[in-house]
């Protein structure tokens, strides 16, 4: 495996143990955003929760998949309204989900709605305004984060730098891999302020291509230029 790639493992693992963290320390009725067949109910099963777990997921067949397993798992859309009523859950999150919304903006107003007061939304999502993508932009090649063309040829090419995506479903109009809007750090923080979230922070995680000894007082430091983030908000 290379360097760039390890460094990507590094960061996603840093990043994913960071907001279980913060959903675990929430506990209560919790939604799982993009829930898929509820794979992560595990992993947050394995550092500690124990809060009532439900999940909204757009592919009826993935739903389905879920609720024979019996997960709570509703088909929704998160570009449109999230099926549950006003002020339902103590803590609602999304893991590597809002870069591929093509409404981040509705769906973040959706969360607030759907939490409580004094709920908590946790949101991991990939910054565009990172070095390497820089870097990336000055060698004439694509942003390794940032929207991606909907052809699975393309990404095989690797005009990204470090593609994760060269085998996957880019085409179509579900694409499952394809980033759409993505964010920068100072971008997501300001218009969770401006929706109306209170206590805001952001956490960033990894500097490609700095070494990783780097890294941590970078992220304290410079949050900005940051690979991946995490925000929390409260209602």
């Amino acid at each position: 495996m290379g360097y760039l790639s390890n460094l990507y493992l590094a960061t996603m693992q840093d990043a994913y143990a960071f907001a279980r963290k913060e959903i675990v320390a929430t506990g209560g009725r919790t939604l799982d955003c993009g829930a898929g067949d509820g794979h992560e109910l595990a992993n947050l099963e394995a550092v500690g929760f124990n809060g009532e777990w439900e999940g909204v997921e757009w592919d009826a067949d993935t739903v389905a998949k879920a609720t024979s397993r019996g997960l709570k798992v509703a088909q929704g859309d998160l570009n449109e309204r999230i099926p549950f009523d006003d002020d339902t859950f103590d803590c609602v999150y999304g893991l590597s989900v809002l870069e591929h919304i093509l409404k981040p903006c509705s769906y973040i107003l959706e969360a607030k709605r759907v939490l409580k007061p004094g709920g908590k939304l946790v949101l991991l999502t990939p910054n565009i305004a990172t070095y390497f993508t820089a870097l990336n932009i000055l060698r004439g090649r694509m942003p390794s984060s940032g929207p991606h063309p909907d052809s699975n040829a393309l990404a095989a090419m690797n005009e990204f730098g470090m593609s994760p995506y060269a085998d996957a479903a880019n085409e179509g109009d579900t694409p499952t891999h394809r980033h759409l809007v993505v964010f920068s750090y100072s971008a997501l923080g300001n218009y969770l302020r401006i929706a109306g979230f209170r206590a805001v922070e952001g956490s960033a995680f990894g500097y490609y291509p700095f070494p990783r000894f780097m890294q941590p007082a970078m992220q304290k430091l410079d949050p900005w230029h940051c690979h991946q983030m995490v925000y929390t908000a409260i209602k």
